[in-house]
């Protein structure tokens, strides 16, 4: 199944390491695969810088600062739209903060590529209709989901993703 993953960078703050895009196009194949979605897809991933973020953040969220990710299904009425030129499913878009990222992947002690592995299964599974917001085991279930994909791509949780202050 041949899946389309495009990827844009609109930032200059943060280079972008060697072989992140690839690890990008197989963190979304793993969340398909997982997922048994069986129609070919397309996803949009695109680097951004904080400032950036927080101006995407204030628009849809009213949240005036910048966040690590965000994600934007292409939905209407709980369909996914179609590329008429493809026939793949247009799953939606996710924009990564590459400063947020770094700064993560430093609080959290592992690398820039596993941060970014993580954000975009993570809005994977959003772009799939699962959500974290309301807690429970909904949010249990992603983050299983998560996990799943994460240990596919080789790249299993060595942290409990909290900050220690926050133990």
């Amino acid at each position: 199944m041949a899946h389309k993953v495009y990827i844009t960078n609109q930032q200059k703050a943060v280079k972008i390491p060697s072989g992140l895009r690839i690890l990008i196009r197989r963190s979304c194949n793993a969340v398909l695969e997982l997922e048994n979605f069986s129609r070919a897809a397309e996803v949009s991933v695109t680097f951004v810088d904080n400032a950036e973020m927080a101006r995407l953040n204030k628009q849809y969220r009213d949240n005036p600062n910048p966040t690590d990710v965000l994600s934007f299904p292409i939905t209407q009425d709980g369909q996914y739209e179609v590329n008429q030129d493809t026939g793949a499913v247009v799953l939606g878009d996710i924009v990564i903060s590459m400063e947020k990222a770094v700064e993560q992947a430093s609080i959290y002690g592992h690398t820039l590529q596993r941060e970014v592995a993580f954000l975009t299964v993570h809005s994977m599974y959003h772009l799939l209709g699962y959500d974290h917001e309301k807690g429970g085991l909904e949010a249990v279930h992603m983050r299983e989901k998560e996990e799943n994909a994460l240990i596919k791509l080789g790249l299993p949780r060595t942290v409990s993703y909290t900050k220690p202050e926050d133990v």
